[in-house]
């Protein structure tokens, strides 16, 4: 599907020269330079020509990749793949809407690969069956990194993002737990990347051979397993924390909905969110299989944690963050589920969609906290 673009040229360039200034999705790793480039660079918003523009950047790094390789140089080789990746992952994004941003994401999970193969800590790609139901993937994908130095049975995280940042993604934001100890386990939520279904009110189920894989793991701690949920992703951390409480010892909502980000009146409001580049819209709706505002919002409301009972519900230690002022997902809800079931620890930040400030750092303190 061609969406069409929600901003013109000149305000998208500003947009991306803003998110690369702070460090915000989608530059939360790329290279500045070569970055700021690009976005000046930038012919046009159109999918062929979005994806084309970035991928031609990550050819240029993937070409210094492969050079550098033969030379024996690793540490260039694997800067240089991890830019390729970056780029590549520019151009599928926010989703792979048209089939020139699919063939960008292609790239930029073959990239990754790359990059995963020269890490000095370990990454571990894994594939486990998955017993979907008729129209549903029969494999789940997911890679595991660990932690540096000799950490034995370190505890295990497991991140996910929400409709454009994925399992590759959520690796960078993982550095920091590694560094605390953790190992990191990384996968795509329902409906976007690999994972073999689409979103739906039970799509939790797909964690079951994740933990069922790690129970068979002697080198991680099983007993020590944490959800940490970014955007979109938080809802299912948030709903693991109730459905699976028992396999969990801590759960991260960071910017998910609970209930009233899935309501029609906020799904309104929220459509047209300034702090989203372009397709807000059919990047949710893809989540189920659409591809319209009315997909979505013919789906999202069966997600609500309270009309499912789940919020009610027993839940292991939760934290629940964002931005006060978000207008993708509403921070109201952050409110609601404080009134419902076992206590929980919040804190909103300043800002906008995910907060500003020192998020990720108090995330990685509590988790620790949870986790030791």
């Amino acid at each position: 599907m061609s969406a069409t673009p929600s901003r013109t040229l000149p305000e998208a360039r500003q947009w991306l020269r803003e998110h690369l200034a702070q460090r915000k999705n989608p530059f939360n790793a790329i290279g500045h330079d070569a970055a700021a480039r690009h976005i000046e660079t930038l012919p046009g918003l159109d999918p062929e020509t979005w994806a084309g523009h970035w991928l031609a950047g990550a050819e240029d790094f993937a070409a210094r990749a492969a050079k550098a390789e033969k030379n024996g140089d690793r540490e260039d080789a694997l800067e240089n793949w991890w830019q390729a990746y970056q780029f590549a992952f520019l151009g599928r994004f926010p989703s792979p809407l048209h089939p020139a941003k699919l063939a960008a994401y292609h790239r930029a999970v073959e990239y990754f690969g790359k990059v995963s193969a020269l890490e000095q800590t370990p990454v571990q790609h894994v594939e486990v069956p998955f017993a979907g139901r008729a129209g549903e993937g029969d494999v789940l994908r997911f890679f595991v990194a660990r932690p540096p130095g000799e950490v034995t049975r370190p505890p295990v995280v497991m991140m996910w993002g929400g409709i454009d940042v994925w399992k590759e993604e959520s690796y960078a934001r993982g550095r920091p737990l590694r560094e605390r100890g953790f190992a990191t386990l990384h996968l795509d939520m329902p409906g976007v990347g690999q994972s073999p279904l689409h979103a739906g009110p039970d799509a939790e189920r797909q964690w079951d051979p994740v933990f069922a894989w790690l129970r068979d793991q002697e080198d991680l701690d099983a007993d020590r397993v944490a959800a940490l949920g970014l955007s979109f992703g938080g809802y299912w951390a948030m709903k693991l924390a109730h459905t699976h409480r028992n396999r969990l010892a801590a759960a991260v909502n960071w910017g998910g909905g609970v209930h009233l980000t899935f309501q029609p009146d906020w799904q309104e409001r929220s459509r047209q969110a300034s702090s989203y580049l372009m397709d807000l819209m059919p990047a949710r709706a893809r989540l189920f299989g659409g591809t319209t505002f009315e997909d979505y919002v013919a789906h999202c409301p069966g997600l609500s944690l309270l009309d499912q009972g789940v919020l009610d519900l027993p839940s292991c230690p939760l934290l629940l963050v964002n931005g006060k002022d978000d207008r993708q997902n509403a921070s109201a809800d952050i409110h609601l589920a404080l009134e419902h079931g076992s206590p929980k620890t919040a804190r909103v930040f300043p800002g906008g969609h995910m907060g500003e400030g020192p998020v990720l750092p108090t995330v990685t303190n509590w988790l620790a906290e949870h986790l030791s």
